[in-house]
């Protein structure tokens, strides 16, 4: 059988493009040429390779953010950086997997979305940080809690009882919430920066 990471790939590309709860643990053998003997020996259920699946493709964008920050010291330049892996997740959000995951599957989906934002948080409170030693952030706000409300305002897409979708578009409502969290962090020095990088169109 092939490597984890690859054989995680493989199945992530196969739920992203049919759902979870779609796929059969006979699709997954014969997709990746295996038995299904050997299969459920290393996964013993279709829940428990989900996990995995999650995990895997959840830790690729977390790596990705933190490349970033490496990468790109201004702060502001940071947070609006586009890369594509994060890009092709922020695409995974309109695939039937997010549908079926918050369906089928709500304890695992809110289990690695737990996971997901804490270590969200702790990028982001690193990027206040930066941010405040070059001047772009205010001091007077609490970096953990507002990390927090960012996330929460992400994530309400598609449960929110009080947005309709049709009007407005996943894209379009992700740009608004950063900026709705950047206008609310930034000094007047940040905002400056901001306006420079609308006018390039990062």
């Amino acid at each position: 059988m092939e490597k984890d990471t690859e054989l995680l790939s493989k199945v992530s590309q196969m739920f992203l493009k049919n759902g979870a709860k779609t796929v059969t643990m006979d699709e997954i053998a014969r997709e990746l040429r295996v038995s299904k003997k050997t299969l459920y020996e290393k996964y013993q259920n279709k829940d428990i390779l989900l996990e995995e699946v999650l995990s895997y493709s959840l830790e690729k964008v977390l790596e990705k953010f933190n490349d970033l920050d490496e990468t790109i010291e201004n702060a502001i330049e940071r947070m609006f950086a586009r890369d594509t892996e994060i890009e092709k997740a922020s695409r995974t959000n309109d695939s039937i997997f997010l549908r079926q995951l918050l369906k089928y599957y709500p304890q695992i989906f809110n289990k690695h979305m737990l996971y997901f934002s804490g270590k969200l948080s702790e990028i982001l409170m690193h990027n206040v940080e930066r941010g405040r030693s070059q001047g772009l952030y205010r001091k007077d706000f609490d970096a953990y809690f507002y990390s927090k409300l960012f996330f929460q305002m992400t994530m309400s897409y598609d449960n929110s009882p009080y947005l309709d979708t049709q009007e407005i578009s996943r894209s379009r409502y992700q740009e608004e919430a950063l900026l709705f969290y950047m206008n609310a962090i930034t000094t007047e020095k940040g905002k400056e920066v901001m306006r420079g990088l609308e006018i390039k169109k990062l």
